[in-house]
């Protein structure tokens, strides 16, 4: 089930029993339910949570996403960003070669195919002719809730920024 604070941002995920806890308890509501699915007890029926919001705001952490290989190219959609290529053999690739005074951050690190990162070396993409696919970024938190759900509800979409 997603989570969200009281301001509708996503914050979690949680289990069908802790949402049906924080809702008995009146500290969550429902806001969609999953069609076509029910909790029965014995004598009452209860539409099954998909997406429940706190009824309280409180004050989440932030979020800090490790910078490392694994998350750069999930990140990437395990995609080299130069060729589109999908494949498990990916490197990691600083668009601004170090030795240029390029860094390690999410800003200049993207996931590469060997043939991609081979070929263009110590350059630029410009400089090499190799425009990116897309311009690498810092990651969101909720980029990261997808990676821990087999399947997204379709429900769950227009919370988390993803129409």
């Amino acid at each position: 089930m997603l989570v969200l604070n009281q301001g509708y941002e996503p914050i979690s995920i949680c289990s069908i029993k802790k949402a049906l806890v924080l809702m008995f308890l009146t500290k969550a509501e429902l806001v969609e339910n999953r069609d076509g699915y029910k909790i029965h007890s014995v004598n009452k029926s209860f539409p099954f949570p998909s997406v429940i919001r706190l009824s309280s705001y409180i004050k989440v952490p932030y979020k800090r996403i490790e910078l490392s290989r694994k998350n750069i190219i999930r990140r990437d959609g395990y995609c080299c960003q130069y060729c589109g290529t999908k494949t498990h053999e990916l490197t990691i690739d600083h668009v601004i070669p170090k030795s240029r005074g390029g860094t390690d951050s999410w800003e200049n690190l993207v996931s590469a195919c060997k043939i991609c990162n081979n070929k263009k070396g110590n350059r630029t993409p410009e400089e090499a002719g190799m425009p990116l696919i897309a311009r690498p970024r810092k990651p969101n938190h909720i980029l990261f809730i997808k990676h821990f759900v087999d399947k997204i509800d379709e429900k769950w979409r227009p919370f988390m920024f993803m129409d």
